[in-house]
Protein backbone atom coordinates (compact mmCIF):
# COMPACT_ATOMS: atom_id res chain seq x y z
CA UNK A 1 0.00 0.00 0.00
CA UNK A 2 2.22 3.01 -1.45
CA UNK A 3 0.13 5.55 0.99
CA UNK A 4 1.83 4.22 4.14
CA UNK A 5 5.44 4.40 4.95
CA UNK A 6 7.51 3.07 7.71
CA UNK A 7 7.40 5.78 10.87
CA UNK A 8 8.36 4.64 13.90
CA UNK A 9 6.53 4.11 16.03
CA UNK A 10 3.45 3.87 14.24
CA UNK A 11 2.40 4.70 10.64
CA UNK A 12 1.80 7.68 9.27
CA UNK A 13 -1.60 8.29 6.28
CA UNK A 14 -0.87 10.74 3.94
CA UNK A 15 -4.53 10.40 2.86
CA UNK A 16 -6.22 11.35 5.47
CA UNK A 17 -6.07 14.71 6.76
CA UNK A 18 -4.40 16.55 8.77
CA UNK A 19 -1.75 14.03 9.08
CA UNK A 20 -2.21 10.79 11.79
CA UNK A 21 -0.30 8.18 13.28
CA UNK A 22 -1.51 4.42 13.34
CA UNK A 23 -0.13 2.56 16.41
CA UNK A 24 -0.21 -1.01 18.41
CA UNK A 25 -2.44 -0.09 21.36
CA UNK A 26 -1.10 -0.40 24.58
CA UNK A 27 -3.14 -1.27 27.79
CA UNK A 28 -2.67 2.20 28.88
CA UNK A 29 -4.50 3.46 25.74
CA UNK A 30 -7.91 1.89 26.55
CA UNK A 31 -9.27 4.57 28.89
CA UNK A 32 -9.35 6.62 25.36
CA UNK A 33 -10.49 3.53 23.64
CA UNK A 34 -12.83 3.26 25.99
CA UNK A 35 -15.28 6.24 24.94
CA UNK A 36 -15.00 5.86 21.59
CA UNK A 37 -16.37 2.03 22.07
CA UNK A 38 -19.09 2.94 24.44
CA UNK A 39 -20.43 5.80 21.88
CA UNK A 40 -20.63 3.16 19.20
CA UNK A 41 -21.77 0.08 20.61
CA UNK A 42 -24.33 2.22 23.24
CA UNK A 43 -25.95 3.29 20.14
CA UNK A 44 -26.77 -0.68 19.30
CA UNK A 45 -27.05 0.28 15.05
CA UNK A 46 -23.69 -1.06 13.90
CA UNK A 47 -22.07 -4.07 16.11
CA UNK A 48 -23.45 -6.74 17.49
CA UNK A 49 -22.16 -6.35 21.03
CA UNK A 50 -24.62 -5.48 23.97
CA UNK A 51 -25.29 -2.10 24.09
CA UNK A 52 -25.08 -2.22 27.55
CA UNK A 53 -21.41 -3.69 27.17
CA UNK A 54 -19.42 -2.29 30.61
CA UNK A 55 -15.64 -0.57 30.28
CA UNK A 56 -14.90 -4.09 31.76
CA UNK A 57 -16.31 -6.60 29.36
CA UNK A 58 -15.40 -3.86 26.30
CA UNK A 59 -11.58 -4.28 27.71
CA UNK A 60 -11.62 -8.00 27.26
CA UNK A 61 -13.34 -7.96 23.79
CA UNK A 62 -11.39 -5.06 22.31
CA UNK A 63 -7.82 -5.75 24.23
CA UNK A 64 -7.42 -9.31 25.10
CA UNK A 65 -9.20 -11.53 22.55
CA UNK A 66 -7.82 -9.84 19.75
CA UNK A 67 -4.32 -11.22 18.13
CA UNK A 68 -3.51 -7.42 17.89
CA UNK A 69 -4.81 -3.88 18.72
CA UNK A 70 -4.33 -0.32 16.81
CA UNK A 71 -5.14 2.91 17.27
CA UNK A 72 -4.81 6.08 15.50
CA UNK A 73 -4.08 9.55 16.99
CA UNK A 74 -3.49 12.95 15.72
CA UNK A 75 -1.74 15.66 18.05
CA UNK A 76 -1.53 12.39 20.70
CA UNK A 77 -5.43 12.48 20.73
CA UNK A 78 -6.84 8.59 19.70
CA UNK A 79 -9.83 9.40 17.21
CA UNK A 80 -9.89 5.82 16.30
CA UNK A 81 -9.29 2.12 16.71
CA UNK A 82 -9.35 -1.21 15.04
CA UNK A 83 -8.79 -4.78 16.07
CA UNK A 84 -7.52 -7.82 14.14
CA UNK A 85 -8.11 -11.55 14.93
CA UNK A 86 -8.37 -14.98 13.35
CA UNK A 87 -11.83 -15.15 11.86
CA UNK A 88 -11.89 -18.83 12.56
CA UNK A 89 -9.23 -21.86 14.04
CA UNK A 90 -7.94 -24.24 12.34
CA UNK A 91 -8.23 -24.82 8.67
CA UNK A 92 -9.79 -21.36 8.12
CA UNK A 93 -7.21 -19.31 10.31
CA UNK A 94 -5.60 -17.89 7.37
CA UNK A 95 -8.46 -15.83 7.14
CA UNK A 96 -8.82 -12.75 9.41
CA UNK A 97 -11.60 -10.52 11.10
CA UNK A 98 -11.12 -6.71 12.00
CA UNK A 99 -13.13 -4.30 13.86
CA UNK A 100 -13.19 -0.69 13.22
CA UNK A 101 -14.45 2.37 15.61
CA UNK A 102 -13.87 6.11 14.54
CA UNK A 103 -15.22 8.74 17.73
CA UNK A 104 -18.27 10.18 16.39
CA UNK A 105 -16.25 13.66 16.10
CA UNK A 106 -13.63 12.41 13.92
CA UNK A 107 -15.51 10.86 11.09
CA UNK A 108 -15.52 12.22 7.82
CA UNK A 109 -11.77 13.00 8.32
CA UNK A 110 -11.22 9.09 6.36
CA UNK A 111 -9.80 7.56 9.37
CA UNK A 112 -11.85 4.58 8.86
CA UNK A 113 -10.57 4.33 5.29
CA UNK A 114 -6.77 4.90 6.65
CA UNK A 115 -7.20 1.76 9.12
CA UNK A 116 -8.53 -0.56 6.69
CA UNK A 117 -5.73 -0.03 4.63
CA UNK A 118 -3.74 -0.34 7.36
CA UNK A 119 -5.30 -3.49 8.86
CA UNK A 120 -4.91 -5.08 5.62
CA UNK A 121 -1.16 -4.37 5.13
CA UNK A 122 -0.83 -5.54 8.67
CA UNK A 123 -3.13 -8.71 8.22
CA UNK A 124 -0.21 -9.41 5.22
CA UNK A 125 2.30 -9.22 7.55
CA UNK A 126 0.44 -11.28 10.18
CA UNK A 127 0.43 -14.32 7.65
CA UNK A 128 -3.62 -13.81 6.56
CA UNK A 129 -4.62 -14.22 2.89
CA UNK A 130 -7.77 -12.72 3.20
CA UNK A 131 -10.18 -10.17 5.37
CA UNK A 132 -13.73 -10.94 6.16
CA UNK A 133 -16.55 -9.07 7.39
CA UNK A 134 -18.85 -11.32 9.39
CA UNK A 135 -21.64 -9.30 10.26
CA UNK A 136 -22.17 -5.52 8.65
CA UNK A 137 -25.47 -3.93 9.10
CA UNK A 138 -27.26 -3.68 6.29
CA UNK A 139 -28.10 -0.35 7.28
CA UNK A 140 -24.86 0.90 8.45
CA UNK A 141 -24.64 2.36 4.24
CA UNK A 142 -21.35 4.10 4.68
CA UNK A 143 -19.14 1.56 6.20
CA UNK A 144 -20.72 -0.91 3.19
CA UNK A 145 -19.69 1.92 0.56
CA UNK A 146 -16.42 2.23 1.97
CA UNK A 147 -15.39 -1.60 2.08
CA UNK A 148 -16.53 -1.88 -1.58
CA UNK A 149 -14.57 0.84 -2.60
CA UNK A 150 -11.94 -0.81 -0.85
CA UNK A 151 -12.18 -4.16 -2.50
CA UNK A 152 -14.34 -6.04 -0.27
CA UNK A 153 -17.45 -7.80 -1.79
CA UNK A 154 -20.50 -8.58 -0.03
CA UNK A 155 -20.02 -12.84 -0.11
CA UNK A 156 -23.48 -13.55 1.25
CA UNK A 157 -26.82 -11.72 3.26
CA UNK A 158 -28.40 -12.92 6.67
CA UNK A 159 -32.02 -12.15 6.04
CA UNK A 160 -33.23 -9.90 9.10
CA UNK A 161 -30.21 -11.08 10.97
CA UNK A 162 -29.67 -7.76 13.14
CA UNK A 163 -32.23 -6.44 15.49
CA UNK A 164 -31.88 -2.76 14.90
CA UNK A 165 -33.24 -0.18 17.38
CA UNK A 166 -34.84 1.84 14.86
CA UNK A 167 -35.73 -0.01 11.73
CA UNK A 168 -36.04 -3.27 13.47
CA UNK A 169 -34.57 -6.53 12.13
CA UNK A 170 -32.81 -5.67 9.24
CA UNK A 171 -30.24 -8.05 6.77
CA UNK A 172 -26.36 -8.68 8.04
CA UNK A 173 -23.69 -8.73 5.00
CA UNK A 174 -20.85 -10.83 4.97
CA UNK A 175 -17.86 -8.85 3.16
CA UNK A 176 -15.12 -10.77 2.12
CA UNK A 177 -11.17 -9.56 0.42
CA UNK A 178 -8.85 -11.81 -1.03
CA UNK A 179 -5.34 -10.01 0.41
CA UNK A 180 -2.77 -11.62 -1.41
CA UNK A 181 -1.20 -11.41 -4.79
CA UNK A 182 -1.58 -14.78 -7.03
CA UNK A 183 1.28 -15.54 -9.10
CA UNK A 184 0.39 -16.42 -13.01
Amino acid sequence: LSQWRDHPPGWRSENAAPLVIIRQATDADFDAIWPIFHQIVSAGDSYAYPPDTNQTQARHLWMAVPAATYVVEQDGQILGTYYIKANQQGPGAHVCNCGYMVARAARGQGLASAMCEHSQKIAMEMGFSAMQFNFVASTNQGAIRLWEKLGFATVGRLPKAFKHPVEGNVDALVMYKWLVQESP
